[in-house]
């Protein structure tokens, strides 16, 4: 992950009725390993909080911040004073909405063949050390984890005009509802599709196809776990789902087969999703073989279609599958 230029710019803010000040940095960093485990610590902090997905707004909503991008890219502008500018504008929101100030990390970075943008308002928190004489001290960190403001721009997918068109990603679950509303409106972001509610949708459209196939507990477990851990490391890289890979993977000897089961349902999924890791670890299937009986149903049906009374041990199924249905019928 070689980093083509990164800077901190500071700011600084005592409490809430005192104005914020910003103390740039006059110079760009290079590639080091320090700042390379610094920006991937952050990356993996990053992509397991929930996050909007979108993309830059158009027309009289585009803001400057993404022409400000392209001249930097086009390099017509200098990374210093590109920084310089967004500071000034996160040094805003600090006033309007943050008690503290912190340090504004934003980094030009690339893996592989895709080139990213990250920038993050990242705070200082106290942990532990040892000095010279080996006596316990207390040192101040960079807290990774916890950033007032945080996003992620695939400016490869930018540039070439994705069709998925959710190459920015930010947070907004730190801070308030004004602050991410004033946040994207600094970005010029438009929000795109609701990552939790796409992969929910994209669960329901592989549950519904295991049930339609009719697999074995065996088969059906198989898929699960192929599509979980395929999803869950997307969402740990920061990538989204994209829907034709999934579906080999579903399938592989068929491998269009449950791209086309999202189709022919309208589900109304898009070619790529950004995926969710919180519904991703939501997400199991609960199965059981016992006396000629065997069980299996997704985890998100439990209290909806299937009720489980524990003091009576039993298993309530309110839909029973069609196919089971008409088999009972027949009996």
């Amino acid at each position: 992950m070689p980093i083509l230029q990164s800077i901190v710019h500071t700011i600084d803010k005592a409490g809430s009725d005192t104005p914020a000040t910003l103390t740039p940095a006059t110079a760009a960093m290079g590639d080091s390993p320090t700042m390379s485990e610094l920006l991937a610590g952050f990356n993996k902090a990053f992509h397991g909080k929930s996050k909007t997905w979108g993309r830059f707004a158009e027309g009289d909503d585009v803001g400057d911040f993404a022409p400000r991008l392209s001249s930097l890219l086009a390099g017509d502008q200098d990374f210093v004073t590109f920084s310089r500018e967004l500071a000034e504008g996160v040094k805003a929101l600090v006033d309007d909405h943050l008690p503290l100030g912190g340090h504004l990390l934003i980094a030009h970075d690339r893996q592989g063949d895709t080139e990213y943008l990250s920038l993050a308002l990242l705070h200082q928190r106290q942990g532990f050390g040892l000095d010279d004489d080996q006596n316990v001290v207390t040192v101040n960190q960079l807290n990774l984890t916890q950033p007032s403001l945080a996003a992620r721009i695939n400016l490869t997918q930018w540039q070439e005009g994705s069709p998925s068109r959710q190459y920015l990603s930010f947070l907004r679950d730190r801070g308030g509802k004004k602050l991410a509303d004033d946040f994207a409106a600094l970005l010029g972001a438009q929000e795109g599709v609701d990552a939790s509610s796409e992969t929910r949708t994209l669960l329901k459209a592989f549950s519904d196809y295991v049930e339609q196939e009719d697999l074995s507990e065996e088969q059906s477990r198989e898929k699960t776990d192929a599509v979980i851990d395929y999803a869950s490391d997307q969402a740990s890289r920061g990538e989204p789902i994209t829907l034709d890979e999934l579906s080999e993977l579903v399938d592989e000897q068929q491998p269009k087969a449950f791209y086309d089961h999202i189709r022919q349902q309208d589900y109304g999924l898009s070619p790529e999703i950004p995926p969710d890791k919180r519904a991703l670890n939501q997400f199991r299937r609960f199965t059981g073989r016992a006396g000629g009986v065997s069980i299996s149903f997704d985890s998100h049906l439990l209290g909806d279609s299937v009720e489980y009374d524990a003091q009576q041990e039993r298993l309530i199924i309110k839909k029973v599958p069609t196919a089971l249905r008409d088999q009972l019928k027949k009996r």
